[in-house]
C-alpha cells in the first residue's frame, strides 16, 4: 500500500470522527507487506475517554498481535502525533509514521526521528482544512484534546494563586 492510500484511510477515519461530533483525527496501521492491521479515529468525546486518540484507536482495533507484526509497519495519521501516541508508536516498534499535517499541532516528530523512526509529513490540504474547520468551530474542545486550558481573566477576577 502506498502512502497516498494509507493516508486516505486515516482521512476517512478523521471525517467519521468529525461526523460523530468528535475530534477529526484518524489513523491507519499498515504492516510491511501492505496489509491493513487496524484503523481508528479519535474517540475521546464519543467514549468519554482520555486515551482513545486516532493512533491509539488504530492500535486498539488492530487487536492483540505479536511484536513482529509491528516491525516495519507504518502508522498513517492525519495530524502530528501527541506525546502519548508518539510513545505508543515507539513502544510497538513502528518503523514509519506518515503525517497528514503538522500546521495545527506539532507533536513528537523530533523524538520519533531521534529514536530512529522514519517520519514523513505530507502537508495534505484536506487534513489541514478539516482540522482548521474543527478548531474554528470548537476551540474549547480542541484545547481540551491537546491538554491546554485556556483562561480569560478580567481585571475584576484575577487568577487564583
Amino acid at each position: 500500500m502506498d502512502d497516498k492510500a494509507g493516508l486516505a484511510i486515516a482521512l476517512e477515519e478523521a471525517r467519521q470522527s468529525y461526523a460523530e461530533g468528535g475530534i477529526p483525527i484518524g489513523a491507519a496501521l499498515i504492516d510491511s507487506t501492505g496489509k491493513l492491521l487496524g484503523r481508528g479515529h479519535n474517540m475521546r468525546v464519543q467514549l468519554g475517554s482520555a486515551i482513545h486518540h486516532g493512533e491509539t484507536s488504530a492500535l486498539f482495533n488492530s487487536g492483540r498481535l505479536p511484536a513482529r507484526a509491528y516491525k516495519g509497519a507504518t502508522m498513517y495519521t492525519t495530524l502530528s502525533p501527541c506525546d502519548m501516541c508518539t510513545g505508543a508508536c515507539l513502544l510497538y516498534g513502528i518503523a514509519r509514521v506518515v503525517i497528514g499535517e503538522n500546521k495545527n499541532f506539532l507533536g513528537g516528530e523530533a523524538y520519533l526521528k531521534q529514536r530512529g523512526v522514519e517520519v514523513t509529513v505530507v502537508n495534505d490540504p484536506e487534513c489541514t482544512a478539516l482540522m482548521d474547520k474543527f478548531i474554528a468551530e470548537k476551540p474549547d474542545l480542541w484545547n481540551e484534546d491537546i491538554g491546554v486550558e485556556e483562561r480569560v481573566y478580567s481585571k475584576e477576577q484575577p487568577p487564583k494563586q
